[in-house]
């Protein structure tokens, strides 16, 4: 999926092989303020899967609770982060990450992906999250949005056979962290496929979010999808 990462300027440490992955033991923390139902994620890891498998797998326990009105995450995972109405959010506590996503989506194992929600009958619309260890402390180390941004998506998103096409890119900053994200399009001879990928560094690793869907449906889930990449918090551990 990715292209020759020695190439990158971005300076990652990137492993020889793909980041390892955990198995996941979720636990659900309900409330209810007001007259409202909501339904929050937690993860922390366990044992590790033995090498030999070949693959790696994430094991969630999700109740299926939709989200009604807003809320915020408790205070427990030192966040502040408003609860969208029609959606779950999920909070990794031990990797110091959450991010919202559609609270019709199912959670799915993703390879070298950390976690991962898609859509129930759409296998293109789908978020997921990895991260790979980097010594920089925040994105502006990695250099300027309009320099690193374009070297991510020409040098690492897109596969070889990919032609790479950028919408918009965008930065912010919340609770004394920053984040890129970028709107693009990847074209190959069968397809086309637009995401948006927001990447944040926190605890030694550079985290990215790519939010995904067939560029056909793209204006018609836009929006909805914008709100999950916009979602995206690191915190430390």
């Amino acid at each position: 999926m990715r292209k020759d990462m020695a190439a990158s300027s971005l300076y990652l440490t990137w492993p020889p092989a793909i980041l390892h992955h955990k198995k996941n033991t979720c636990s659900t923390t309900l409330f209810a303020p007001l007259t409202y139902s909501n339904s929050i994620i937690s993860c922390s890891n366990i044992n590790s899967l033995p090498q030999e498998r070949g693959h790696y797998e994430r094991r969630s326990v999700l109740i299926a609770t939709g989200l009604l009105g807003l809320t915020l995450i408790p205070s427990t995972t030192a966040l502040a982060q408003e609860v969208p109405q029609n959606y779950k959010v999920f909070v990794d506590k031990a990797d110091g990450y959450s991010y919202v996503y559609p609270s019709d989506w199912r959670d799915f194992e993703f390879r070298a992906h950390d976690s991962a929600f898609k859509d129930r009958y759409l296998q293109l619309q789908n978020v997921r999250l990895s991260f790979l260890p980097t010594d920089k402390q925040d994105i502006h180390d990695l250099g300027p949005m309009q320099d690193v941004v374009p070297d991510l998506v020409k040098n690492i998103y897109a596969a070889p056979n990919q032609v790479a096409y950028i919408k918009d890119m965008q930065e912010r900053s919340e609770n004394g962290k920053n984040y890129y994200t970028v709107e693009y399009q990847l074209t190959s001879p069968n397809f086309a496929v637009t995401r948006f990928s927001t990447i944040a560094i926190a605890n030694g690793r550079c985290y990215t979010l790519t939010v995904s869907a067939n560029e056909r449906r793209w204006k018609r889930v836009r929006n909805q999808l914008k709100v999950v990449a916009d979602s995206l918090q690191v915190f430390d551990i």
